[in-house]
């Protein structure tokens, strides 16, 4: 019974829209799951071992996510430092280095820690300079001190564009978090939920569209299978879905809510395929199995790696001015 109680009060602390939230996509994975068993059962000569895959996977995900929400700021900082080190290893296990770059990949390493005490420490101004800024200065100096000139401008240009994607852009999620609680009607947790459902879902409604009416390619030497119309259908969707549903998590209304509805798809989607053209010009197609039925984790967050820094700038500029 106390247990109950803890549980009802620890609850009862919580923004309603974000349980609510929650609540919504834990109902969509119901229904997914329900569909993938349908179809298993109904179909057996078909194969939907990658679609239960994709809906394990899902629930996993989702889970650790609302575990982080709900738990506050440091659990969420915890769970995307851990992202920024998967996705930072991945993309220099797939990328073209050296043996005599371990020094430099060992420093890449440590500026994961060192970034987000940054955020931990709620010091936004040097976490905005601490990767573009400093980062870019040492691992040329390092590079330079120990002799390393072969593919010199190469190697400085990868270390660096890594950190930025897979540590600093991925960081502004997790910054979110520090936003003042009464900046926001479903608080700070409410402005991170947002924001990875806007982006996920703009992931879908692309997808979709182009499956659905998908006829003239958009980017036909990067990714063959995006299209005109997967584009401007997700984006519209994403827009409208942004418009009408971002008043109950952020608190952007008018111009500023406008801004986001138009930008943020336009976001997601460059982020997707600049990770495609980073694959295709490694040759792989996914940069890890660590997800069943999804890849890495880079897979997952390429979007993310764009939308999240915009969408904290554009919060930043037109509503949390106490930021």
């Amino acid at each position: 019974m106390e247990f109950i109680a803890r549980t009802q009060a620890f609850l009862a602390a919580q923004p309603a829209a974000l349980l609510w939230g929650l609540a919504g996509i834990g109902g969509l994975l119901v229904l997914g799951s329900v569909v993938a068993a349908v179809l298993t059962i109904a179909r057996p000569k078909q194969d939907y071992r990658e679609l239960r895959q994709r809906m394990s996977s899902w629930w996993v995900m989702i889970g650790l996510l609302a575990a982080a929400l709900l738990l506050g700021w440091q659990a969420t900082l915890g769970l995307f430092a851990v992202i920024s080190f998967i996705a930072l290893r991945e993309f220099l296990s797939l990328a073209p280095t050296r043996r005599e770059d371990r020094l430099i990949i060992l420093a890449c390493y440590l500026a994961i820690p060192v970034s987000y005490a940054f955020i931990a420490a709620d010091i936004y101004g040097i976490y905005l300079v601490i990767i573009p800024v400093y980062a870019f200065l040492i691992l040329p100096w390092l590079m330079a001190v120990i002799g390393q000139t072969r593919g010199y401008l190469s190697s400085v240009a990868l270390f660096h564009w890594g950190l930025m994607t897979c540590v600093y852009n991925i960081g502004y999620a997790a910054f979110l978090m520090r936003a003042p609680p009464w900046e926001a009607p479903a608080h700070a947790a409410g402005l991170v939920f947002f924001l990875l459902v806007a982006t996920e879902f703009n992931d879908v409604a692309q997808y979709v569209w182009g499956k659905l009416f998908g006829r003239n390619k958009i980017i036909p030497k990067v990714s063959p299978n995006k299209t005109w119309e997967g584009f401007l259908g997700g984006w519209a969707s994403t827009a409208a879905l942004i418009w009408f549903v971002g008043p109950l998590f952020t608190p952007l209304h008018g111009l500023g809510l406008a801004t986001v509805a138009v930008i943020l798809p336009v976001a997601g989607f460059a982020g997707d395929v600049t990770m495609s053209a980073i694959k295709r010009d490694i040759g792989v197609k996914d940069t890890s199995h660590l997800i069943p039925g999804h890849g890495g984790i880079l897979d997952r967050i390429d979007s993310l790696t764009f939308t999240a820094p915009i969408y904290f700038h554009l919060l930043a500029w037109f509503a949390l001015d106490k930021f």
